[in-house]
């Protein structure tokens, strides 16, 4: 069921009026229920896997957190009679026990996610390589599909594990409970991906009916659908055409192919989070916000804590610390520091920032990974990688640089510089995403220099399925967009644009929103005969 179609508004609606007209006590059921019903209808035959998933996380973390339990009892009961050695012996005892059953969870569903994801091009890879030597291998290609949402909900599900087995959070008891926590149906498109601690407690609580959080959850989802059916799935039309016939474009066709899809993209996310985020607040839930204009970013690490925040924070929680913070990277940091290059300014700076540099650079080779089963979205992982690990490196470098220019914080049009520099470097790890593979990534950049021609550009742009009025609208959309962000981003009281247009007068208010309607209404891409365009994120 996808999220734009009045079958989706319908379900909702009728969800709502159920979880307010019951006992409070009973409302998560509710919840429970319509996760269970909006998943099998969005695809019955892949209900196995996130059952599956809820079903080992449940299990595991119970079994991690009963080992936690009964080492505390052993401790409390053997405290006189231990030394400090048999404590510490013992701590670690329980720690192995406690990690290796984590790892079957682990294990079981990120095999599962990579083999979705990765087996038929690994079995491909793998019988090439083979026939390059003359070796007949033959492994079979299968009919893979990969079911709803399951990058969300298995990292989500896996974060809860980790979390139980650090003892932040205790084990939750109650299978339905947890399959709740798991499948909730606002984000099992494509997120956010939810840290338990911030959002159990809101999905089993009942909450109560309050007129300005349906309100203000009602007015994200207008501006979901906004970005969403006027802009990315208008924008979309255009960027298929172009991907559909890659070679055939000259650069010129291929640049503006990248700006739409740097609009497309965030359209598409960041109105598919609004949707969900909305939704969730009607039900006196809040999901974290995922996006905080990420293209007003000064560098790409600022980018990337703007952009996709949910899953930023999952990567640096359970990849990130777990690396920089481990005793190979902690040990060569040392060893460094003690040698002759260590002691120089340069080598004391490398090897203090030399285990979050490389760290970083393998938390974006996962997410590139994760992004898809071709070498260009290894390569867009490497490019983020490399980009952030350089500029750690050479930070002391940037600010003798920007002290010998008498470039002083805050200087306005160094920062526009900064904003600019970082959007260049978004759009190249862009080509990555809109390329059909890393050997067509590679000559859309030669194209970019050397088959620039805006006449025949013009042409080629004018047939991608969207007229002038089109065009317009999107520029239009795009604009909006841009004053929504300014005011945001200079906002000093911290009121979200819809507390601001609460504090306005009736009209203005009335006006706004009507217009926002009528914008959905009058120049959406839907109704019959039209297919709407998926969620970009909800494919990985």
């Amino acid at each position: 069921m996808s999220y734009s179609t009045i079958n989706f508004i319908l379900f909702v609606l009728g969800t709502v009026l159920v979880y307010f007209l019951i006992p409070k006590k009973a409302r998560w059921t509710v919840l429970l229920a319509a996760s269970v019903v909006f998943y099998i209808i969005s695809g019955l035959k892949f209900a196995f896997y996130i059952l599956f998933t809820a079903a080992s996380t449940y299990l595991i973390a119970l079994w991690v957190d009963k080992l936690s339990q009964n080492s505390k009892q052993v401790l409390k009961k053997n405290k006189a009679e231990w030394s400090r050695d048999d404590k510490k012996n013992y701590k670690n005892k329980v720690k192995i026990q406690k990690r290796l059953v984590m790892s079957l969870a682990l294990v079981a569903n990120f095999g599962i996610l990579a083999f979705l994801k990765y087996y038929n091009s690994f079995a491909g890879g793998a019988n090439d390589l083979f026939a390059n030597f003359g070796w007949q291998l033959s492994m079979p290609t299968l009919k893979l599909l990969m079911p709803l949402g399951i990058s969300f909900y298995t990292f989500q599900s896996m974060g809860y594990i980790v979390d139980v087995y650090r003892e932040k959070v205790q084990a939750q008891k109650n299978p339905l409970k947890l399959l709740l926590f798991v499948s909730f149906f606002p984000q099992v498109i494509q997120g956010p991906i939810s840290m338990y601690d911030q959002l159990a407690k809101q999905l089993y609580e009942g909450h109560d009916f309050d007129f300005t959080r349906f309100k203000y959850g009602c007015e994200l989802i207008m501006w979901g659908f906004f970005k969403k059916l006027v802009i990315a799935d208008r924008a979309a039309i255009a960027i298929t055409a172009v991907t559909g016939s890659y070679n055939k474009y000259n650069g010129t066709t291929l640049t503006f192919t990248i700006l739409l899809y740097a609009l497309q993209l965030y359209a598409d996310f960041s109105g598919g989070i609004d949707i969900s985020r909305g939704v969730a607040q009607i039900f006196g839930i809040n999901m974290i916000d995922n996006f905080k204009r990420p293209y007003f970013s000064k560098d790409i690490n600022e980018y990337w804590r703007r952009w996709h925040i949910s899953l930023g924070a999952w990567m640096k929680e359970y990849i990130f610390y777990p690396v920089a913070m481990s005793n190979a990277f902690i040990t060569a940091s040392k060893k460094m520091k003690n040698t002759r290059f260590g002691k120089t300014a340069a080598g004391a700076h490398i090897a203090k920032v030399l285990p979050t540099s490389v760290a970083s650079l393998i938390v974006f080779l996962v997410v590139g990974i994760w992004h898809g089963d071709s070498w260009k979205f290894v390569a867009f992982g490497a490019w983020n990688g490399v980009i952030i690990m350089v500029s750690i490196l050479l930070e002391p470098v940037f600010d003798i640089i920007k002290e010998k220019l008498h470039i002083k914080k805050g200087n306005v049009p160094f920062m526009l510089f900064q904003m600019f520099r970082t959007f260049l470097i978004v759009l190249v790890g862009y080509v990555f995403d809109v390329a059909p593979s890393f050997k067509q990534a590679m000559r859309t950049f030669w194209l970019f220099f050397t088959n620039q021609s805006f006449s025949k550009g013009y042409t080629q742009i004018s047939d991608l399925g969207l007229g002038k009025k089109d065009y317009l609208v999107i520029l239009l959309g795009a604009v909006v967009i841009l004053i929504a962000s300014l005011i945001q981003e200079n906002t000093k009281d911290g009121l979200t644009i819809r507390e601001k247009l609460d504090k306005r007068p009736f009209v203005l208010r009335f006006a706004a929103l009507f217009v926002l309607l009528i914008s959905i209404v009058v120049f959406g891409i839907y109704g019959s005969g039209y297919d709407a365009a998926a969620f970009v994120y909800a494919q990985f």
